[in-house]
């Protein structure tokens, strides 16, 4: 009626269908999808919401953070996992889960994480960040809920990273080989929207350069204390900091903030 052969069309679709690689489509949908379902269902503001009024009359504000750190840990971790291991028979080391080349990325960890906790001791003793982090203020007070909130936080973590550097990354290997460095950095990238300028843009050079880390150890797991790091380590200066009272940032301020 309108011009179209419809038997043609389903014959071309069907032989576009065979030269599209299942897994990297399967891959690239789901990250979508879970980007999606995390900002709609796995923040503060919706357990708030919706569901603290089911599970418990004792609501604190740890409990958002739980809630928001376990949704990134399974959309992120866990279900990525079963889809390339269950759906696609991936290997350990091909879903980027084996160790690697674990003695270079073991060197890179040794060379940056004394790097980041000596730059965030300086940046804990500025107001800006002493009372920002950690973003869970009563951690800073209370040793019991500092450990709890972190241990979620590092689930929050492997979620987010496996989920760029872990999932898209290796999942989608096959299909664009090394330009899958740079096919994970773009939704990493705009995820990065709302940050200042400065992270925004230094957010595609990171993208880059941890998905060239990662490729390179072919492992993930570099990436979690990479990122992570930086984050986790402010928390604990900041904590430290608050507990004791010390703002200075020489050694004797670093002895006094452990007495």
């Amino acid at each position: 009626m309108l011009g179209i052969d419809l038997r043609s069309e389903w014959q071309r679709l069907k032989r576009a269908w065979t030269r599209v690689d299942t897994q990297a489509a399967v891959v690239l949908l789901f990250a979508a999808f879970s980007v999606v379902l995390q900002m709609k269902y796995g923040d503060r503001g919706f357990f708030r919401r919706e569901v603290a009024p089911l599970l418990t009359d004792n609501y604190s504000g740890l409990h958002g953070w739980i809630w928001w750190f376990s949704i990134q840990g399974f959309l992120g971790f866990v279900l990525p996992i079963a889809i390339l291991r269950l759906g696609f028979r991936n290997s350990w080391s091909e879903m980027g889960l084996g160790l690697g080349d674990w003695k270079l990325a073991s060197k890179v960890a040794l060379i940056y994480l004394p790097a980041v906790a000596l730059g965030t001791w300086f940046l804990s003793a500025t107001p800006a960040f002493l009372y920002k982090y950690p973003h869970h203020s009563p951690a800073a007070q209370d040793w019991g809920v500092f450990f709890v909130y972190e241990a979620f936080f590092l689930l929050y973590w492997v979620g987010w990273e496996y989920l760029w550097r872990g999932f898209v990354l290796f999942g989608t290997a096959r299909a664009f080989g090394i330009m899958a460095i740079f096919v994970q950095t773009v939704p990493f990238a705009i995820l990065h929207y709302e940050k200042p300028m400065p992270e925004a843009m230094l957010s595609i050079i990171g993208g880059v350069a941890l998905g060239a880390l990662v490729w390179r150890t072919r492992s993930f797991w570099i990436a979690v204390p990479i990122h992570a790091a930086q984050m986790m380590i402010l928390d604990a200066w900041c904590s430290l900091r608050v507990r004791s009272n010390v703002s200075g940032t020489g050694i004797t301020a670093l002895l006094d903030l452990f007495r």
